[in-house]
This record gives C-alpha cells, sequence and structure tokens, in this order.
C-alpha cells in the first residue's frame, strides 16, 4: 500500500469495496488522476478492474452486465469504480484500446491474484502501432475540453495521454505517469508547474499562455506522428495473442 500512499491516494479502506461486489474481481487498480501523477487534494478514487461473471450468465437469455459502474462517497471520499467481465475487458484490449492496458499494468494495486499477472503477462503482444490513434483521439477530445472551460486538468490530461502515445510507440511500454513521462520524452519545460498548481483544486482555471500551449500540443502530436511512422510496434497484434488470451479466459471462466 506504499505504491498507494505515494501517489496522494486517500488512506481509505478500500478492501470492503473488493468484497462487496457481487462478483469476484480478477483484480483492482487505481486510475485516474493518482495513476497520471498530478492529483489534487480533492480527486476522487478512480478504482477500474475486471470482474468475472459466473457462466451461466453468459448463456441464458438474460444480458449479461458486462460492465459495471458506480459512484458514491465511502468515508468522505469520492469513489468512482467501474468495472468489466473478463471476455469485454479482454476484447477491449484487442481493439487498441491503451485505457484498459493503463489500468491493468497499473501500479497502484488493490486486489490481484494469479489471473491478474497471467493476463498482465500477455499485454505486450498486444501491443501494435495503431495505438497511437488512442492517445491522438484521447488529446483531440481533452484539448477541446480544455478551449472550452480553460481547466487546467484536461490540458494535463492531453499533455498526458501524448507523451504517453510517444513513448509507447518508441519504447514499447506502457507509462501513464506525467511526472515519469516529462523524464523520458522532451517536453514543454513548465509541466512541472502546472502539475503543482492541479494540486491545490481538481477543476482549477489554467493560467497558461493559450497559445503556447497549443501550438506545443500541435508539435507534440507532430511527433506521435513521427514516432508511429517509425515504431518497431506491429500494425496488428501478435497472431499468437488472440489464441492464449481465448484460452485463458476459457480458462478462468472455468476455474482451471
Amino acid at each position: 500500500m506504499r505504491e498507494l500512499a505515494a501517489a496522494g491516494v486517500p488512506p481509505v479502506d478500500l478492501a470492503p469495496v473488493i468484497a462487496e461486489q457481487p462478483d469476484p474481481l480478477l483484480f483492482a487498480t487505481v486510475s485516474g488522476a493518482h495513476l497520471y501523477g498530478f492529483p489534487s487534494q480533492d480527486s476522487d478514487v478512480d478504482l477500474r478492474g475486471v470482474h468475472l461473471l459466473p457462466t451461466e450468465a453468459l448463456v441464458g437469455l438474460r444480458e449479461p452486465e458486462e460492465t459495471r459502474s458506480r459512484m458514491w462517497v465511502r468515508d468522505g471520499v469520492e469513489m468512482d469504480l467501474v468495472t468489466h467481465d473478463l471476455r469485454k475487458f479482454v476484447r477491449l484490449m484487442l481493439r487498441r484500446n491503451g485505457y484498459v492496458l493503463e489500468q491493468l499494468l497499473s501500479p497502484l494495486v488493490v486486489h490481484t491474484g494469479a489471473a491478474h499477472a497471467e493476463l498482465a503477462a500477455l499485454a505486450p503482444a498486444v501491443l501494435t502501432g495503431n495505438h497511437a490513434h488512442h492517445y491522438r483521439g484521447f488529446a483531440n477530445t481533452q484539448t477541446r475540453l480544455f478551449e472550452k472551460t480553460g481547466e487546467l486538468k484536461p490540458l494535463l490530461y492531453a499533455f498526458r495521454v501524448l507523451l504517453t502515445g510517444v513513448h509507447l510507440m518508441r519504447s514499447g511500454q506502457v507509462v501513464a505517469d506525467l511526472p515519469t513521462l516529462v523524464g523520458l520524452v522532451d517536453a514543454p519545460a513548465y509541466l512541472p508547474e502546472l502539475i503543482e498548481a492541479k494540486a491545490s483544486a481538481e477543476h482549477g482555471a489554467a493560467e497558461v499562455d493559450h497559445g503556447r500551449v497549443v501550438a506545443d500540443l500541435e508539435a507534440l502530436h507532430a511527433v506521435l506522428d513521427a514516432t508511429q511512422a517509425h515504431s518497431s510496434l506491429p500494425a496488428e497484434p501478435d497472431p499468437s495473442a488472440y489464441d492464449a488470451l481465448h484460452d485463458f479466459v476459457v480458462r478462468v471462466r472455468l476455474g482451471r
């Protein structure tokens, strides 16, 4: 739990949250601003993970509850929990979805087990150069939100996802922590100051030179384009990844 405390996660007991779930969780990690390295004193705790539906839930007539989402306050801390059934989560992994890979590989672990470790070990086989599209699209969405609201949070999100995408294209590694990325990728020198400024308020205004930050975001888009074009990552997942993940889902579902 030292990693959670170091990331600024409030000292709320999360074990009961895991125990309260209607179906067992294979893993649960902290995502959001705490994972990205710029939490505020009033940031909520974003829990993400995978639940395991019983086999009968998938073979009957009723639609299974493949995604569960809940927001509530526990011990004075706002909690946001989203979990996917294992099959849906693995399908998202195969669709160049960087978001679920960040959740799976998050170092801020609340609940884990052998299945979590095995699934994480399979993650490199699904990484492709086309994951750049995920980060490019996410950055565009956050940039539009920044231009609409003037808030610092979406601006930091835009920088974070572009830097994550660039580093992934170059190294094949998923790194979501912005302070770490600033040391790995050539990034604007003012980002540490913006990270520090956000610590005081989750939805504070961005006191920045609008033209400069937009130009820097555009420059990072160009870097992402170039690194994608020259990346050693394949265009599609490793051909064996689908079969390995299929076998994994079947084994876990049947309790083998």
